[in-house]
Order: C-alpha cells, then structure tokens, then sequence
C-alpha cells in the first residue's frame, strides 16, 4: 500500500495543477500516473460554451473512434425476422425481442450498447426507464435505431463512441484504455474533438470549447491547453 502511495504521490508532484498541458505532455503525464494493476480507462470532460437547458444548444452525436475503445464491446439489438439473423451475423452478444426485455426486467444488463429496428421501439419501450438513465437506450440520433443493423453492430463492437453535453455544458467520454498507448490515445481524442466541433449548435455564440480535463481513472487529473488540443478539431 504505500508503494502504491509513493507512486501516486510522485505522479502527483509533477503536475502543476495551474499549468495547461499540451495534447503530447498530458497524454503522457497521465500515461505515467496510471499505476493501477488493472487496465485503466483514460476520460476526457470538455466544458462547451452551451446551455443545455435551451433545446437549441442540445450537444449530441456519436463518433467511430479510429482506434477503438480498448475493450471487447458487448452489443445487443432487438431484432425480428431476417434482421435477427443480420444482426447474429454481425457479431451481436445477444438477440431478440420480447424475450431480451423480460431478461432486461428480470435486472440483466450485461451488455455496453443497445441497438434497435424501427419496428422495434414499442417493444424497447417497455424497458426505458431501465435503459434511459444509464445511457443504453436506442436513440435514432446517435444511429443506434436503425435498419442497417450488420454495420451499425460492426461498427458499435469496434469502438463507437456517443457523447452528449450534461446539464453544467460538460461532455465527459472514455476515449480508451491505457494499454493502447499515448498516440492511439491522442488519434481517438482528435476524432471526438472534431465530431465535438461539428456538432457545434448554430445558436451558440462566443468561446465553444472553454476547458478540457484529461485524466485516468486511479490517476491524476489534469488540464489540457484547448488551443492544442483544437488545432485539429
């Protein structure tokens, strides 16, 4: 225990915590501060420049990250007929209809993203006040309801990545696993911040990104410079 604390408390003295890093040194910095004996995830929270209480500066969307996310994604659809088997075909941990909700009612959710046919969300619905809260219901604009379900399940088990603004204008997303190394990290961490720039509300007038915090999940907590870390936003 207080090698782990000598650790810590070592990664802690070399961050200033007034200083903004660049991309390059906090990927790094936070790399470094990772001592946990498990695969510790790397977390990003970007303050926008938003309300998110006006319904014209909503934030949402979903981005493929070129590296995905680190971790075996567990995907399910609900699915009937030909787009069943399409979805099995694709890879998907499980599939079904009213079964899958009997299972999600019984309190199963072992799953990490939810896909759904159109045909399906009177169905979904019965469980999305289970699903709703925790992020996993099928939402058609971040593509998770959808009729193309062989890519979107190909796509979801390789790392997609949804966000979306909370009440205080703050998107926080894992953009991966330490594992995956400083520069894969840092290409995952562009592809949200360029999708973050595009989804960018036309009523929003002034700074949009205002502060950015990187950090890993035992480690230390970090800012980052937000004119670096929006040179390719």
């Amino acid at each position: 225990m207080a090698k782990k604390g000598k650790k810590l408390k070592s990664a802690y003295d070399k961050v200033d915590k007034d200083k903004r890093y660049s991309v390059e040194e906090a990927f790094q910095l936070v790399l470094d501060s990772a001592q946990a004996k498990f695969d510790e995830s790397v977390d990003v929270s970007i303050r926008l420049g938003v309300d998110p209480k006006q319904s014209d500066q909503q934030v949402r969307g979903a981005v493929s990250l070129p590296n995905g996310l680190g971790k075996d994604v567990r995907v399910i659809v609900f699915a009937k007929g030909p787009k069943e088997q399409e979805a099995k075909e694709a890879g998907a941990d499980f599939v079904g209809a009213d079964d899958l909700v009997e299972k999600i009612k019984g309190g199963w959710l072992d799953f990490d993203k939810a896909i759904a046919t159109p045909d399906m969300m009177a169905t979904v619905a019965k469980v999305a006040k289970v699903l709703g809260p925790r992020g996993l219901m099928p939402n058609p604009k971040v593509g998770t309801v959808t009729m193309n379900v062989g890519q979107t399940v190909s796509t979801e088990k390789k790392g997609k990545l949804a966000f979306r603004v909370e009440k205080a204008g703050i998107v926080h997303a894992s953009i991966g696993r330490k594992s995956m190394g400083a520069e894969k990290l840092r290409e995952n961490f562009s592809a949200l911040m360029s999708a973050l720039s595009k989804a960018k509300p036309a009523s929003s007038k002034g700074i949009y990104f205002r502060n950015v915090n990187l950090s890993s999940t035992m480690g230390v907590g970090l800012k980052v410079d937000v004119n670096d870390a929006t040179v390719t936003a």
